[in-house]
């Protein structure tokens, strides 16, 4: 994941991507968004079964790049910040809550 982050970081300064924060976070909603349309598509708005479209790769390829740069914003490890998530997901696991309105 440093390695990732680093590529992004490199190629955003090399092509001078630097925008304020809040536009970055808009764009990631905007990206959430156009990923959900592929899947709304996909399924023929709920008529059918998801089916997996290339075009769902590269929407999440979008959404990931911005989280990226989000996380980079902020000198967030993301690969810490996962490792924190995944555990408080396996205390939830172990305590039964996990699906339960106390998350």
């Amino acid at each position: 994941m440093k390695k990732l982050q680093e590529k992004i970081k490199k190629f955003s300064n090399e092509n001078n991507l630097r925008c304020p924060i809040e536009y970055r976070v808009l764009d990631l909603v905007s990206e959430i968004g156009e990923f959900s349309k592929e899947i709304l598509k996909s399924s023929n708005y709920g008529k059918e079964k998801v089916k997996f479209k290339q075009e769902m790769k590269l929407e999440l390829g979008d959404i990931l790049f911005v989280l990226i740069i989000i996380a980079n914003h902020f000198n967030i490890d993301l690969e810490e910040a996962l490792d924190k998530v995944i555990d408080k997901y396996d205390k939830r696991l172990k305590k039964g809550s996990i699906g339960s309105e106390n998350e």
